[in-house]
């Protein structure tokens, strides 16, 4: 099984023969077999070069890069080896038809409304919950008119269930509002920090399907943004990314020893991104038994399958109905 390789000590990477071969500044070398990259996580200062970048994209290796704070900068993907005219020009229709882009976009906050109602739920706030499902069944049967009211929608019921988070995490850190540019406290700080490493994460299994990730339904495509993995995003954001932050909390592995701050904003440090992401990788890598599939399927695999149910919709074989965790 391919793993995501995180970088957090400056030095080189190179290819070597026919693998990656990382050096340290402090002389430390190391090879990692190509072939059990999925993709690679840069937090430190790296030197690379063009033949570096040809052997990932050979390879269909992803370079994700974040800077020193821990906020995500931008990534190399290869040129998609898997490729389709006929698909490209359905989805683009199918953002070109209001109708049935507003179908896609209600999709997609039903399915991150409908998870964010599970973990309080789970968590048992009571408050939240009876508020957030009385919008969410408001949702499910409101017919918007335009995207902007499917997003004002979201946001409210984003907003309530942000509130939740300071019972959740049984007010270990304090949280009073969502902020994002930049993050002003540690909690806001773990959003920020699993929200990026669920889009850098979907968008490489967005490339391993013939979808264009730049023609997207809920947010607007731009010319400087993947927009597409912000749209599938939304489904795996309050499903995988606040499940860490809320577990990590409360079993006290995190501490304010594990961030940082500035006069402006909040950061992880080194080791509270690396525990982070430890207990990110173990949610990707655990599995549930797909009620479908009648297999174990990983948390990263239901991604995947995310996206080949949109090629299906677009192709018109099956309509999309997005993921609502049953577990």
């Amino acid at each position: 099984m391919k793993k995501d390789y995180f970088v957090f000590t400056s030095g080189k990477l190179k290819r070597k023969d026919n693998t990656l071969f990382f050096e340290s500044e402090g002389g430390e070398k190391r090879s990692i077999p190509i072939e059990t990259v999925d993709s690679v996580h840069v937090f430190g200062e790296l030197e690379i070069n063009s033949k570096l970048l040809n052997f990932l994209a050979q390879n269909e290796v992803s370079l994700h890069v974040y800077n020193y704070y821990g906020f995500y900068s931008g990534s190399f993907v290869p040129r998609k080896s898997n490729v389709s005219g006929f698909l490209t020009i359905k989805q683009a229709e199918h953002y070109l038809n209001k109708d049935r882009r507003l179908f896609l976009a209600k999709c997609f906050v039903e399915a991150a409304a409908y998870h964010m109602l599970r973990n309080v739920r789970n968590y048992k706030v009571q408050e939240s919950t009876e508020k957030i499902e009385k919008m969410f069944d408001s949702f499910q049967e409101t017919e918007f008119l335009d995207i902007g009211e499917i997003m004002s929608a979201e946001a409210g019921i984003r907003k309530e269930y942000y509130k939740s988070f300071t019972t959740i995490t049984r007010g270990r850190f304090d949280f009073q509002k969502r902020t994002k540019h930049p993050p002003e406290d540690p909690i806001n700080t773990l959003i920020s920090f699993t929200n990026s490493l669920v889009y850098t994460t979907t968008l490489s299994e967005i490339y391993k399907t013939i979808l264009d990730p730049t023609i997207s339904f809920l947010h607007e495509p731009s010319t400087q943004r993947f927009s597409l993995c912000l749209d599938i995003s939304e489904i795996f954001k309050p499903l995988i990314g606040d499940p860490v932050i809320f577990s990590m909390i409360n079993l006290k592995q995190l501490s304010e020893d594990d961030f940082e701050w500035t006069e402006e904003f909040c950061f992880l440090n080194d080791t509270g991104k690396k525990k982070v992401l430890k207990e990110y990788q173990s949610k990707l890598e655990t599995t549930i038994i797909h009620r479908k599939l009648k297999r174990k399927v990983s948390y990263k695999k239901l991604i995947t399958l995310e996206c080949y149910k949109l090629v299906k919709h677009f192709l018109g074989d099956e309509i999309y109905k997005p993921l609502k965790a049953w577990w």
